[in-house]
């Protein structure tokens, strides 16, 4: 008889055990649903920047960090790794919202195209601490050339989309440049 209401006792812990185990994972299991759910509100988003690129001097923001000897910035090969301001205007007095940091490539051997490998970090106003990822083919001799985006952090969580960038101006003799950005993308 004893071991009887042991077995008892023991089946009906087990049970209540299991079941307290099941509620609470279920419990677990609908906030996490509703936390998805609330952070997948899909957002759209525009930025206008401007990019600068400065090569020669002694503020130099871009450095040669690969490419054959004794050859020249636009040549095959060449790769760059860049600490860019990013600014509200074209003017690089203008104020400062971000940097882009990373890298490019001279990556055709027939036409200017450079493979950018870029995060655009946001320090100033609503993005402070947001970033975004570019990763692809910038054919640098075309008006307006489209990059991807493909990823973000911070406010542009997940972002995807595009980025259009246009050259405002070139100096041929050092290599700095201007260059507007109009990224769209959706995001978290």
């Amino acid at each position: 008889m004893a071991f009887l209401v042991s077995y008892t006792l023991f089946t009906l812990h087990f049970i209540l055990f299991i079941s307290f185990l099941s509620i609470s994972h279920g419990v677990f299991y609908e906030e996490l649903a509703d936390g998805i759910a609330i952070m997948r509100e899909e957002k759209t988003t525009h930025l206008h920047f401007y990019f600068h690129d400065i090569v020669g001097g002694k503020n130099a923001t871009v450095v040669r960090i690969a490419g054959p000897p004794d050859s020249g910035l636009g040549n095959f090969g060449n790769t760059m790794m860049m600490d860019d301001p990013l600014t509200e205007g074209p003017e690089l007095s203008s104020k400062l919202i971000g940097k882009a940091q990373g890298l490019y490539a001279m990556a055709a051997q027939n036409d200017l195209s450079l493979l950018m490998v870029v995060n655009y970090a946001f320090t100033d106003g609503a993005y402070n601490g947001s970033s975004i990822s570019i990763l692809g083919r910038n054919q640098v001799l075309n008006d307006v050339r489209e990059m991807p985006v493909v990823g973000g952090s911070g406010a542009f969580r997940l972002a995807h989309g595009y980025a259009l960038a246009h050259t405002v101006q070139i100096d041929m003799e050092t290599g700095d440049a201007t260059v507007e950005y109009n990224v769209y993308m959706t995001h978290y």
